[in-house]
């Protein structure tokens, strides 16, 4: 198997008959999915999606790929192909396309619709292409084919590229449930097809890699889900993905069985519901679905609410009823239905709202003690099922952490891809596909880009890090007066603590100690600002730290007058 190396240089040129695979986002994370393939000087695009913040990551809204490699080559992009709606793989495209408005792009009837409402609230109206499963388009140098696929978001593709040096064919997300609610299946026919052209790179999700067997049909969640609406006597409330029309379609069917009305909470939950109704994705018997405002006039046992939140997301509906920081109060005997899987690193804060909402009263349904979720990504079983219809000539995981990449990849062997022709690559790492063989040619930039609030890419790690430690330590300000001629002291140390947990009067010990570094620096003529500073910053951490373990931000300030 191939393996990136840290020490990788940018790539060389590119081969007159060669293909250029770079993912700038989607490989050792969940989320940020984004493919750059390059042939003839031109580039296609598939998706451009956002990840979502973790802990460690204070104040940060959403983290988008990075654009530097191709920021130059905007000109030479044919399009964006997005291969289904989710955020993770078409939230990143509002600010692609901020830097060049007229990018095409092109997918399926709903995921084009979301991703035209999302660029709405940006002023941005995109040139668009709607395709279909069996549609073949030609893109540039780019013949693309669409393949339909099944997931957790209706009208998910495939897509198959050809060019001169061979057939690419990239997934998206999919999984092989054989009673789709939609009747929509994984077409394996057009796969087979594919596979007796010739498949010479696979690009495979990986996200389900390590988990044996098949991911069972997403209508087994109907019989729970009735279970669940008989046995509530109060309000039922479900979190769930703003996409996910299937889960929200056996939500109403269950509603409307027992006599419930629902009404959708949270801007993105609304909107993106409405599309999938307008556009008949989401069957709403008449009178069903209510404007959240009129539910006082209903009694308990008739309302279900469906909202945002399943992965604890702070600002999201759920978590702010958890904190009792909504409009909607959680009262003992509710029924909450958290109808998600946890995406990796969300844990805590799930837990977190999990207990928030129990502390009140609430019953709590999850992936843990109920079967409300089934994955909208192929287990192993699939991927190996998969593999033996396609049999690539090379396959590259994608979608998916470092563990699932690795799995992802020994299936893959196990089925007869040569080791030397598996490629393990990560973000910003360069395949290139040239004479039948993909092999790692070098590494572009492609680190994480912050949106926090307005500024995109303005906030960087070192910011980060001075976050974590305010928010975990705390901050210790110290005030210095000194005389410009002779560098004495006139007026100061003064300290004042911040989330420390010191009290201010605690500092008086180490005050004097303060006052001997700077009269003796004065007595050798250190008079530079910064050197006090340090001088100061060192003085008071070292005490700080010997004193009570801790290293807070400290931050002097030395004015001459």
């Amino acid at each position: 198997m191939s393996h990136p190396h840290p020490e990788l240089g940018p790539p060389p040129p590119l081969p007159k008959d060669g293909l250029r695979v770079t993912p700038l986002g989607g490989l050792g994370e969940i989320g940020r999915n984004m493919t750059v393939f390059e042939y003839g000087g031109r580039l296609l695009i598939v998706d451009c999606g956002v990840l979502f913040p973790e802990e460690e990551q204070p104040g940060i809204d959403l983290i988008l790929p990075d654009f530097t490699s191709i920021r130059d080559r905007l000109d030479d992009i044919e399009g964006i192909v997005l291969t289904h709606g989710h955020e993770d793989h078409i939230g990143g495209v509002p600010f692609l396309l901020r830097e060049k408005p007229d990018i095409p792009l092109i997918g399926s009837k709903l995921t084009l619709a979301l991703i035209e409402a999302k660029l709405q609230e940006h002023r941005i109206r995109p040139y668009t292409l709607e395709v279909a499963e069996g549609n073949r388009e030609r893109i540039g140098p780019f013949d693309c084919e669409f393949v339909a696929v099944n997931h957790s978001i209706p009208d998910a593709l495939a897509v198959a590229i050809r060019t001169p040096a061979g057939m690419v064919v990239h997934t998206g997300d999919f999984k092989m449930d054989q009673l789709p609610l939609d009747n929509r299946l994984t077409d394996l026919h057009a796969f087979a097809r594919l596979s007796e052209e010739g498949i010479d790179l696979l690009l495979a999700d990986s996200t389900n890699a390590e988990v044996p067997g098949f991911v069972p049909p997403e209508r087994d969640i109907s019989n729970v889900l009735r279970q669940v609406f008989a046995g509530a006597g109060k309000r039922i409330i479900v979190a769930s993905f703003a996409s996910h029309v299937h889960r929200i379609q056996q939500i109403l069917d269950a509603a409307h069985e027992h006599g419930r009305r629902v009404a959708f909470v949270g801007r993105s939950m609304v909107r993106n519901m409405g599309i999938a109704r307008d556009l008949g994705y989401l069957k709403v018997p008449p009178g069903l679905v209510v404007d959240v405002k009129t539910l006082d006039d209903l009694p308990d046992h008739k309302v279900v609410l469906v909202c945002t939140g399943s992965q604890g997301e702070p600002m999201a509906a759920l978590s702010r009823m958890a904190n009792r920081d909504h409009q909607i109060r959680i009262v003992e005997g509710d029924t909450v239905i958290l109808a998600s899987s946890l995406i990796p690193g969300n844990e805590n804060a799930v837990y977190r709202v999990i207990n928030g909402l129990t502390r009140w009263g609430a019953n709590v349904v999850h992936k843990g003690n109920a079967k409300v979720h089934v994955s909208g990504h192929a287990s192993a079983g699939e991927l190996l099922y998969f593999y033996n219809i396609c049999r690539p000539r090379n396959l590259m995981p994608v979608h998916g952490e470092w563990r699932h990449l690795r799995a992802n990849a020994e299936l893959g062997a196990l089925t007869g891809v040569p080791h030397d022709r598996v490629v393990i690559a990560e973000d910003g790492v360069v395949v290139d596909l040239v004479g039948g063989k993909a092999r790692i040619s070098g590494k572009v930039q492609a680190g994480y880009v912050y949106v926090d609030g307005l500024s995109v890419g303005d906030v960087g790690e070192p910011a980060l890090k001075d976050r974590k430690i305010l928010g975990d330590e705390g901050i210790i300000s110290v005030f210095v007066v000194l005389d410009a001629s002779t560098g004495k002291i006139t007026g100061g140390p003064h300290v004042q603590a911040r989330g420390s947990g010191i009290e201010d009067s605690a500092f008086a010990g180490v005050l004097p100690k303060i006052t001997e570094v700077l009269e003796r620096s004065a007595q050798d003529g250190v008079v530079e600002l910064h050197q006090l500073q340090q001088l100061i910053r060192r003085t008071l951490g070292k005490w700080v730290s010997d004193t009570y373990r801790r290293r807070p931000m400290i931050l002097p300030v030395v004015v001459e007058v």
